[in-house]
């Protein structure tokens, strides 16, 4: 019988792995990276086999995929707590009110698929990691792939609008 608990461990689990043999093998992290585009993601299935990704399903294999590749991608040493909504915000000169960050969210939300949203959401984590030096929550954007659908779009939006205490201050 299986608990709700085991997908969060298990995602945990992905992620520590990740980062752990991201730093310690190059070769490895190369192979993730690789994830980010369809004709080379097969290099990243050993990876996510091992770790009972069923590679069959294609909305699994690629919310899998585009973490993997994106955690590779990253400076980060460890898992964040920065969450996805957020992080497109702060990519942005004047946040969530950059006219431009709101088009990427919009079109972000947009997605009615995980393959369509792995799709949209592959350069838009280029970008933020090019632009916001705070680690991202890998193990929380993982679970919102997994679980897409409405309620995922929904937190995304909000993280984005969300005020920062800075802004209250000055309402």
């Amino acid at each position: 019988m299986s608990t709700t608990a085991e997908p969060i461990n298990r995602n945990k689990k992905f992620i520590d792995h990740l980062f752990k043999r991201c730093q310690e093998d190059k070769g490895f992290a190369a192979r993730l990276r690789r994830a980010n585009n369809p004709a080379t993601e097969y290099q990243s299935w050993e990876v996510l086999g091992a770790f009972g990704v069923d590679l069959e399903k294609k909305h699994e294999r690629q919310a899998y995929a585009t973490v993997a590749a994106a955690l590779a991608n990253s400076r980060a040493q460890q898992n964040g707590s920065l969450t996805l909504g957020k992080a497109i915000a702060m990519s942005f000169p004047d946040g969530n009110e950059d006219k431009q960050a709101i088009a990427r969210l919009r079109r972000l939300l947009a997605c009615d698929s995980i393959p369509e949203t792995c799709l949209v959401l592959r350069p838009l984590l280029s970008l933020i990691q090019s632009r916001v030096t705070q680690a991202l929550d890998y193990e929380q954007l993982l679970g919102d792939l997994l679980w897409f659908g409405e309620r995922t779009r929904a937190r995304w939006a909000q993280q984005f609008y969300a005020r920062s205490e800075q802004k209250e201050d000055n309402l």
